[in-house]
């Protein structure tokens, strides 16, 4: 017994030995900035143990978890991997790609926010810090610049540090590994956009292997989801819920 089981594990260590650093590490990393941001950076953490605020509930959220995961996938670069960010897709890559893709994805996302915004309940849904929002041009500004923080580390969590850490050893299939883990962090949203966050993993995952940077699925994500809000707010502040005019 004891014989095989020394065997067992040494056989163990020499598969470990074999497995890249690096991807095990960005694997592992990846999973721990995801328990953190499920079990502390959320909403409901802060209604449960920091303050009863709504609004502050989701200022937290957006500042704490994008924060949370764009600093640690930086200093693993910097300090870990001891590269460039630009390596992780921090950089401009191919402009002309980029800002067509961003303007055309925008475009078909717009015209798809106002149709599904036609309805009073989504108008009162949006945005999601409360009536606050719709009363005060101040609070409304600061809380779509934490929107900005958390679609920053959103954005480069998947499409930057794991999109381009693990491109190197899984090549193109290193864009469906990253939509897997965006996909399932959409558990609890509606089921249509539930099932639309697996396409849109893989777009988003396209656009910044071939324009080669994060930042324009950074702009596109934060300029719909802003979208969403603003379109929301003038639909509720004229009661108007029509397709067409």
């Amino acid at each position: 017994m004891i014989k095989y089981l020394s065997k067992e594990i040494k056989s163990l260590f020499v598969e470990i030995k074999s497995l890249d650093f690096k991807t095990v590490y960005i694997f592992i990393s990846v999973s721990v900035v995801i328990f953190l941001s499920v079990s502390y950076t959320n909403p409901s953490f802060y209604l449960r143990h920091l303050g009863k605020s709504f609004l502050n509930a989701y200022l937290y959220w957006f500042l704490a978890d994008g924060l949370l995961m764009f600093l640690i996938p930086v200093l693993s670069i910097k300090f870990v991997f001891k590269k460039n960010l630009k390596d992780f897709g921090f950089r401009f890559g191919d402009v002309k790609f980029g800002l067509i893709t961003l303007a055309v994805f925008f475009i078909v996302m717009l015209i798809v926010v106002w149709i599904v915004s036609a309805s009073e309940q989504f108008a009162k849904t949006y945005p999601q810090g409360g009536q606050e929002l719709r009363n005060s041009v101040r609070m409304f500004i600061i809380f779509e610049f934490c929107v900005l923080i958390y679609m920053l580390g959103w954005e480069f969590i998947w499409r930057g540090y794991m999109l381009f850490g693990l491109k190197e050893k899984f090549g193109y299939y290193a864009i469906f590994i990253q939509m897997l883990p965006f996909f399932i962090l959409h558990r609890g949203k509606p089921e249509l956009e539930l099932f639309a966050s697996i396409f849109a993993g893989i777009i988003l995952g396209i656009q910044a292997w071939r324009s080669n940077s994060f930042i324009y699925c950074w702009i596109l994500h934060w300029l719909v989801v802003f979208s969403i809000d603003i379109i929301s707010l003038l639909r509720y502040q004229n009661n108007f819920y029509k397709i067409l005019f």
